[in-house]
């Protein structure tokens, strides 16, 4: 079993255990090697425009807004924005801050005939600190993965 079969078999597993009804949750390091492996991947950041000026960008990823900036209401034209990006046929790795809002885009892609989503877990910032910030517990970012800033 190559490299890119068993980390989409340990993301499978882990999606089983965790009772995700799509393809299956990878860790960014996880996440970030399969993009690297899988001829025709395709990483979607769902930040708001805000986050992605405001906290870092990951370079080659397409960015399509879960919710909108600054109403912060869910994208209307999310489904239709993912279509004219990203071939249903890809392997899809969905990312936003923390992991929650690609958990519900992993499971709207999936309903809409997108055949392998996995939500990236602990997002681009991970999870909150005792002093209640991001960025030192976890995510893309603390994992040392490329990322960039304005």
């Amino acid at each position: 079993m190559g490299r890119l079969s068993e980390l989409l078999a340990l993301a499978g597993a882990r999606g089983e255990k965790l009772g995700l009804p799509y393809s299956g949750a990878l860790t960014p390091t996880e996440a970030h090697e399969v993009w690297q492996l899988a001829p025709g991947a395709r990483l979607v950041d769902l930040r708001t425009h805000a986050e992605l000026e405001w906290v870092g960008r990951v370079p080659g990823a397409i960015e399509i807004e879960w919710n909108t900036w600054p109403e912060g209401v869910r994208n209307p034209n999310f489904l239709a924005q993912l279509h004219h990006q990203v071939d249903p046929e890809a392997l899809l790795l969905l990312l936003c801050r923390s992991g929650a809002r690609s958990h519900y885009a992993a499971l709207l892609a999936q309903q809409a005939g997108y055949a392998t989503c996995y939500n990236i877990l602990e997002g681009f910032e991970g999870d909150r600190d005792a002093h209640g910030q991001r960025g030192h517990i976890g995510g893309w970012r603390f994992a040392g993965l490329p990322w960039t800033q304005a």
